[in-house]
């Protein structure tokens, strides 16, 4: 999915959403609420599982595979062209957290620090940022 807006809003502005994780749990979540929706349809290019990307700091490194690694620049912001996968899908990928703060569950975005080949099934290592841990925010 490409959101032409931002280039359009500042075409010099660095591409922090080179690659798009969304953790499996989140299909299985979907499901129970009625959508029908598998690896790859929300346009994420890593599907993961047991990792806790919501958690994530800014800044955090992931090991994919043997050679590949990418920083996590922050939170995918679901919008309205997930609408054309299932009506109410952006929603459902939108939550509210204990203060009433919005919770967005469509995933993570990262940067190429180092390109390599990802196989299904691939381990993935997580390797915090150093200093303090700075919360996701969407990019």
């Amino acid at each position: 999915m490409k959101h032409r807006s931002r280039v359009r809003a500042n075409p010099d502005q660095p591409n922090l959403r080179q690659v798009h994780l969304i953790h499996e749990e989140l299909f299985a979540e979907l499901a129970g609420q009625g959508f029908a929706i598998s690896p790859g349809l929300m346009g994420e290019n890593v599907t993961t599982r047991g990792v806790d990307l919501l958690g994530l700091s800014r800044g955090a490194r992931l090991r994919l595979g043997e050679s590949a690694v990418v920083m996590v620049t922050g939170l995918r912001n679901p919008c309205l062209q997930l609408e054309a996968l299932a009506p109410g899908l952006m929603r459902a990928c939108l939550d509210r957290g204990p203060d009433g703060e919005p919770v967005r569950k469509a995933g993570i975005m990262a940067v190429v620090v180092r390109g390599g080949e990802v196989r299904a099934g691939d381990p993935i290592v997580v390797e915090p940022p150093e200093g303090p841990a700075e919360p996701l925010r969407p990019v």
